[in-house]
């Protein structure tokens, strides 16, 4: 992958690929999209090392944006078309004890105005998609849930690049640098999938 992102650095689809693969994988999850920023990242840093002008790699704000508003938008697509989905999907939540508890944890989160969960949820595998369609099929007021998206979006997105950036600024533009980088990605959302499924104490 490293050597595919190389040859798109220097134009404007980076950083419509990383967009697209953002947005996507709130529906499909095994999309890498995680990987692909800091592969990009990771170019990034490369091209700095080398001292290439400073349009032939990617902007890391640029790409840290870019992620960031990809996330909220996928969430939002999903969040809409969950609150439009009727009793269908008010019934595929219920056959799911993943979502149903997903659901009510998120209620209660929200309700007491937090949304650590959401934050949370953007680093887990597949949780974006359960706390965005949850809250959709939920009817949570737009108002309660997309400010923490955009934050767990904009958390997630800037993580991402720094592994990124940073793995290539200490390590090198390789192999090792990319999957050290990759691997501390996992290890946040596996820290963040056991959290979620922890059960919540009786107050």
């Amino acid at each position: 992958m490293l050597e595919s992102v190389g040859s798109l650095t220097g134009t404007p689809w980076i950083y419509a690929m990383v967009a697209l693969s953002v947005l996507l994988d709130v529906f499909l999850p095994v999309l890498p999209s995680g990987v692909l920023v800091i592969t990009a990242a990771t170019a990034a840093a490369a091209g700095s090392a080398t001292g290439r002008v400073p349009h032939e790699v990617p902007d890391i704000l640029a790409l840290t944006l870019c992620a960031a508003l990809a996330s909220l938008l996928g969430d939002l697509v999903a969040y809409r078309l969950a609150w439009r989905g009727g009793e269908r999907l008010d019934r595929a939540i219920a056959r799911s004890r993943r979502l149903t508890a997903a659901q009510e944890r998120l209620g209660g989160a929200l309700a007491r105005g937090g949304g650590a969960l959401v934050i949370l949820a953007r680093f887990a595998p597949a949780g974006r998609s359960v706390v965005s369609l949850g809250a959709g099929a939920a009817h949570r007021r737009a108002r309660d849930f997309l400010p923490w998206s955009a934050l767990a979006g904009l958390t997630w997105a800037a993580y991402s690049v720094a592994l990124g950036y940073y793995g290539g600024q200490w390590l090198g533009a390789t192999w090792l640098g990319t999957g050290v980088s990759v691997l501390a990605l996992f290890a946040a959302g596996s820290g963040a999938a056991y959290v979620m499924r922890r059960p919540v104490k009786a107050s």
